[in-house]
């Protein structure tokens, strides 16, 4: 069964620390043609849409547009910090293949 994507805790409290929500934005999280491995992801802070599936926590929002959906059915969106740096990440399970940088992926 295809369920929306789920964000973590972590996601939505990195969320807060920026302020995004104070600016009227939401983390868009989106798929697109390209990459290394055939599809990326889009990642960047922008105002939700109309059409877009919104996941919201105490006031913090991610946003999904329709198309990207399918391709994000049943991933956690994550909040990642590493001494290399600190990102937002995608764990996929409809992923086949991943590049090594994580932005990339195939199905």
């Amino acid at each position: 069964m295809n369920l929306p994507p789920k964000v973590t805790p972590r996601a939505f409290a990195r969320l807060a620390e920026i302020g995004a929500a104070g600016q009227g934005q939401a983390l868009r999280v989106a798929v697109e043609g390209g990459g290394c491995s055939g599809f990326q992801y889009e990642i960047a802070l922008d105002a939700p849409k109309d059409d877009d599936l919104v996941l919201e926590s105490d006031g913090q929002k991610v946003v999904v547009d329709s198309v990207s959906l399918p391709f994000l059915a049943n991933a956690v969106i994550d909040f990642s910090e590493e001494l290399i740096g600190a990102r937002f990440v995608i764990d996929n399970p409809n992923a086949t293949s991943a590049c090594g940088c994580g932005t990339s992926f195939s199905m």
